[in-house]
């Protein structure tokens, strides 16, 4: 079991051990021989304390206990419906207490499964944690991702949404106002974009899609309408500004209107880019 858990995870608990006949006695010895190093209480890494982001996961999982299963936004990420894994890991179902590293978070029940090799909670269940600890509009964006990964299942959500339930009220308004576009989305200024259009009733374009041989960030297709948002760090420098400038000179040569925003345009000023963007949208000249 020792090379088993070294090949996968890199981490091992004291009871897997004792469960391979190694006393305890030879574990005192492997960890000050450096043989073993401790990550958590019961829990350790082989050989050394450099394990990787999978291994650290694995680790919460032993240390909380047989029962655990990974939730909250450390499942989401675990299910790709997040882009970052959180600072703490969270599980659900163990039996010890939480630590600085670890929310061990104890339900009445959680719908649990397994998904890439680790104990997690369903997409639907994870769903409803995330109602009651993220954003809104992370939490649109986690649905929105669930439906383009094809992981969306409305009948299992329907099965654990339910009154006072935390997260209920908030996911089944995430719901209603489903968004699928948002899964395309690589930027949050391309996040408030289309909550922008969304705000001010204009129609929401396809994200991050090929055009004449460029990826844009939003496109109306019928309109032959390009909109580029303009982030300070990825559009800041001279060599960006003119790599930008040679983009919209192919598209324009190529029969398309070209318009750029930028982060604080979109976020300060709303009003004005909507109705830029309406003229834009009805083909009216821009002025």
């Amino acid at each position: 079991m020792v090379e088993v858990a070294e090949r996968q995870w890199g981490v091992i608990s004291r009871s897997q051990l004792l469960e391979c006949g190694i006393s305890g006695a030879r574990i005192a010895r492997w960890l000050a021989d450096n043989r073993l190093a401790r990550i958590h209480q019961g829990v350790y890494a082989l050989g050394h304390r450099s394990i990787s982001v999978d291994g650290r996961v694995r680790a919460a999982l032993l240390y909380a206990g047989s029962r655990a299963a990974l939730s909250h936004t450390t499942a989401a990420w675990w299910w790709q419906l997040l882009p970052h894994m959180p600072r703490r890991i969270h599980v659900s179902g163990g039996r010890r207490s939480s630590v600085p590293q670890i929310a061990v978070h104890r339900p009445r029940r959680a719908e649990t499964t397994s998904h890439r090799g680790l104990p997690v909670t369903t997409v639907a269940r994870t769903l409803l944690d995330l109602g009651a600890m993220l954003p809104f509009h992370t939490l649109r964006r986690a649905v929105a991702e669930a439906e383009y990964r094809r992981l969306l299942d409305l009948e299992e959500l329907e099965s654990v949404l339910g009154r006072g339930r935390p997260g209920s009220a908030r996911l089944r308004r995430a719901l209603e106002r489903h968004l699928p576009e948002l899964a395309r989305t690589l930027s949050q200024l391309e996040v408030r974009f289309l909550e922008l259009c969304e705000r001010f009733d204009l129609p929401i374009p396809e994200v991050n899609v090929q055009v004449e041989g460029f990826k844009v960030d939003a496109w109306w297709r019928d309109r032959h309408l390009i909109v580029e948002l303009d982030s300070r760090d990825a559009h800041g420098t001279g060599a960006a500004v003119e790599r930008d400038r040679g983009r919209d000179l192919a598209l324009r040569a190529a029969g398309y209107l070209v318009l750029r925003y930028t982060w604080l345009q979109v976020t300060t000023k709303p009003e004005l880019v909507s109705a830029d963007l309406r003229k834009a949208l009805s083909g009216e000249p821009l002025g």
